[in-house]
């Protein structure tokens, strides 16, 4: 028998959507997750929204993220960059301490750090980029949010980062346990019922249905869902009452 998770944690990715809805919608699932990854002006964000997505993760007591990129606005760090190691170490360190010095001013932390797109997905079979996020986790003491079976799960434990194994309730997954691109059809999965099987399932640990209709079965101790996916707030609700009808409780993965 598969044993259940009975605490998982709920992560929404925010402040990457600027305009006056956005910012409504990303601090109205705040209400729901139990931890958030703040884009930190690498594909996006801005002082003003790390600032306001912080004040509002600390009035509603949740654990807060930098969430750096590669630097690339223009494809919202959703390509994979040719970029030299020293530069992209460069990029990474500033953007973790722009949030950091808003996080000090309004008397915050930042407990982890989770890559953004393209960096995120490289990082997990690129050993040389899996080491640069592990170096720098280490050296800010943030715990490092990345695929279970991954080289950053694997530099993570040989470095003693703490590693915080990650799902997705909107993206289907390939036969090798790694998203779909998102060039694909059916990469971003659009039924709100599909989204909270897939994330019912993970949560307890019990396998998905992959791309070709294979069954893989994903470790996760903290589920995403994507706040900028159509219907986000709503399946975000969803997949908490679910989860709780389930008997399992949401909370950081530090708790």
């Amino acid at each position: 028998m598969v044993a259940v998770n009975r605490m998982i944690d709920l992560n929404a990715d925010l402040g990457e959507d600027e305009s006056a809805d956005g910012m409504a919608r990303d601090i109205a699932i705040m209400d729901v997750v139990s931890s958030c990854n703040i884009a930190c002006g690498g594909h996006a964000g801005s002082d003003e929204t790390m600032r306001a997505m912080l004040l509002a993760a600390k009035a509603k007591n949740i654990s807060a993220g930098a969430h750096p990129s590669y630097p690339d606005r223009a494809n919202f760090g959703r390509t994979s960059m040719a970029i030299a190691t020293e530069a992209l170490q460069d990029t990474l360190r500033e953007q973790i301490k722009d949030i950091r010095k808003i996080a000090a001013e309004v008397q915050t932390e930042i407990t982890h750090l989770k890559p953004h797109g393209a960096l995120y997905n490289d990082a997990q079979d690129d050993a040389i980029l899996a080491d640069i996020l592990v170096t720098i986790a280490r050296a800010e003491n943030l715990a490092l949010v990345g695929m279970s079976g991954s080289h950053v799960e694997q530099k993570a434990n040989e470095s003693g980062v703490t590693f915080i194994a990650e799902a997705f309730i909107d993206r289907q997954y390939t036969q090798r346990s790694r998203l779909v691109s998102r060039a694909e059809k059916g990469a971003v999965i659009a039924d709100d019922g599909d989204r909270l099987k897939q994330g019912l399932a993970l949560a307890q640990g019990q396998p998905i249905v992959a791309s070709g209709g294979h069954l893989k079965t994903i470790p996760a101790q903290t589920l995403c869902l994507h706040s900028d996916s159509d219907g986000a707030l709503a399946t975000a609700k969803a997949m908490l009452r679910a989860l709780e009808l389930e008997g399992i409780s949401v909370a950081p993965p530090t708790a």
